[in-house]
């Protein structure tokens, strides 16, 4: 039997145990969460380096077998913008050494997840003399490519840039991501690995409708759901002009899962954007990880409006629980939708292009529910923490 692995994994501005639809919290943290998770079931020891973001957290849980988060102080222990924690990363070598020399620190490799931690994780890698592994999860430069008017800064281009080149292995979740590696960052294709996520079809498992919707008060009528942050990126504000252009059922409601005391600005303009559209929106605010289920199980369609994504694992949570998705070809929805049969994929997120993806979707004719529930159970979190784990030894035999 191979010998067991020492991972020391970084994903500092988010903590991976934190809730999920909030600023800073979303795919990266299940990724993390899961792979950990499984990798630690494996027999391996994983090591996850966090910033102190609660004082109330101890310093070191174990949340699963085998694995440990260890809360690292740098700065105010609270939420904060990722560049204003850039500023405070000194402080996190600091405080980080302090915590190595009195606990030790002996590791195979490294794991980093975005380009903060990237940051750290290229040091440690350094001066412990092992590999480093990066995965982005989501890439300024194709930010700064969409329509936004919000620009990444030349602070984190120049990170990812740097970590591209440095680093002896990079994890993509999808092959367009790959293309985009090479294509923006001039990266070395042969060191990009590309392994897609996974999903936890145990926890999304298909409910009674009847019986999800009673459990969120709601009523009869189609409901249409989005699940995600609350930002620009994710084309909610498109979406709700997509719902005023419906002609299939005026009772049409959108439920929004997601959000936080940060993005209340933003629920605000939207929710007025409803109003003066005449659009029945609810704004939803986060929720348990374990009670999306619920929602995904009572909606009638889960919409994907995204700009971009690096892979949206809300594709497949929803086709998990045998809801259709509509979805612009962002992350894995492209490999995994397919018209007519899962939900339908639709070629940009003008609100014109999701109303008709939309009322497809609404008027049926899909497959019947266990078949959009089979389409994704390719996808699972054990084989991608298998596929991991490949990539580690595969670094560690080559001598990095």
């Amino acid at each position: 039997m191979a010998h067991s692995l020492d991972i020391a994994m970084f994903c500092i501005h988010s903590c991976p145990l934190g809730q999920l639809g909030t600023r800073d919290t979303g795919g990266m943290n299940v990724y993390v969460r899961e792979v950990s998770r499984h990798l630690g079931q494996m027999g391996h020891h994983v090591d996850i380096y966090t910033r102190a973001h609660d004082p109330y957290d101890a310093q070191v849980n174990s949340p699963f077998e085998n694995v440990r988060v260890i809360h690292i102080q740098a700065g105010p222990m609270e939420d904060m913008g990722k560049m204003a924690q850039y500023s405070y990363l000194p402080d996190f070598a600091l405080n980080m050494e302090t915590f190595c020399m009195r606990y030790g620190a002996n590791y195979d490799l490294v794991q980093s997840h975005y380009w903060l931690s990237g940051l750290m994780g290229q040091k440690y890698a350094f001066q412990w003399s092992v590999p480093h592994v990066v995965m982005f999860h989501t890439l300024g430069a194709i930010k700064n490519n969409l329509p936004l008017g919000e620009a990444e800064s030349a602070v984190r281009l120049a990170a990812e840039y740097d970590l591209m080149h440095g680093a002896q292995r990079i994890i993509s979740a999808t092959a367009l991501e790959k293309e985009e590696l090479g294509r923006l960052y001039d990266a070395d294709m042969r060191k990009i690995s590309v392994i897609p996520c996974g999903v936890n079809t145990a926890l999304f498992q298909p409910q009674d409708k009847s019986a999800a919707r009673n459990a969120l008060g709601l009523g009869a009528g189609k409901i249409i759901l989005f699940v995600g942050r609350i930002e620009a990126l994710k084309g909610i504000e498109n979406l709700i002009y997509a719902l005023s252009l419906l002609h299939y059922d005026a009772r049409a409601k959108l439920f929004v899962v997601g959000g936080d005391e940060y993005s209340r600005p933003d629920v605000a303009r939207l929710e007025t954007l409803a109003r003066e559209l005449g659009v029945d929106a609810e704004f939803s605010g986060s929720v348990a990880h374990g009670l999306l289920p619920t929602y995904y199980s009572a909606a009638d369609v889960s919409v994907v409006a995204s700009y971009y994504e690096s892979f949206c694992l809300v594709v497949l949570e929803a086709l998990a629980c045998r809801t259709p998705v509509v979805s612009t070809r962002v992350g894995v929805a492209p490999a995994v939708i397919r018209n007519g049969y899962n939900g339908f994929l639709v070629d940009d997120n003008s609100p014109q292009s999701l109303a008709v993806g939309l009322e497809a979707a609404l008027c049926g004719g899909l497959k019947d529910a266990d078949e959009i529930r089979r389409s994704v159970l390719d996808y699972s979190w054990e084989q991608t923490a298998c596929r991991v784990e490949a990539e580690y030894r595969g670094i560690l035999l080559k001598g990095g």
